[in-house]
């Protein structure tokens, strides 16, 4: 179970209880993203997690003192084709936070949870589809992209950063 704490923000799993809090904060997120206010609005409910995915996936989410959900990350799995070649990866589906709580280093902490479940799952590395303007993020966070052979087939912005678990080195 990943459980972190920094000094003002707490990294738990998500529960069902938290559902509607988290949605909140990823509809926050999502509306500040770079894309016309139409394709924000349509492509919302894609974002949304239930009960369900609680099953399927991996969650956790961030909170402040005042027990305040200011993030969210979320992972499970990714297919073969979407990983480098021969590599276990967890695909990341995102990492939201309250815009209010930008710049706070909540991302950071949330993508170090993803990191963690990458060795405690022992995965090869972490993938993320990303959105245009989160490429920087992420770089920032020592992922780089990968090359798109097939345009058609493939998430334009795909990023991987191997494991940083003792044993695995970085080939990609």
């Amino acid at each position: 179970m990943i459980e972190m704490y920094s000094s003002e923000i707490r990294i738990r799993p998500v529960i069902e209880d938290d559902l509607d809090s988290v949605n909140r904060v990823i509809e926050a997120a999502v509306m500040t993203w770079v894309l016309p206010q139409r394709v924000k609005r349509l492509s919302l409910p894609v974002y949304r997690y239930s009960r369900q995915d609680l099953a399927h996936l991996g969650m956790v989410l961030a909170e402040d003192q005042r027990r305040h959900i200011v993030g969210v990350a979320a992972w499970e799995e990714a297919d073969a084709k979407d990983a480098p070649a021969g590599c276990r990866s967890l695909l990341l589906h995102g990492i939201y936070v309250e815009p209010s709580r930008h710049r706070q280093g909540i991302g950071r902490q949330l993508f170090g949870a993803a990191e963690a479940a990458v060795c405690q799952l022992q995965y090869d590395g972490l993938l993320v589809k990303a959105q245009q303007d989160a490429i920087g993020f992420f770089e920032s966070l020592g992922m780089r992209s990968l090359a798109v052979e097939e345009p058609l087939h493939q998430y334009a912005y795909r990023l991987w950063k191997a494991s940083a678990c003792p044993g695995f080195e970085d080939d990609f």
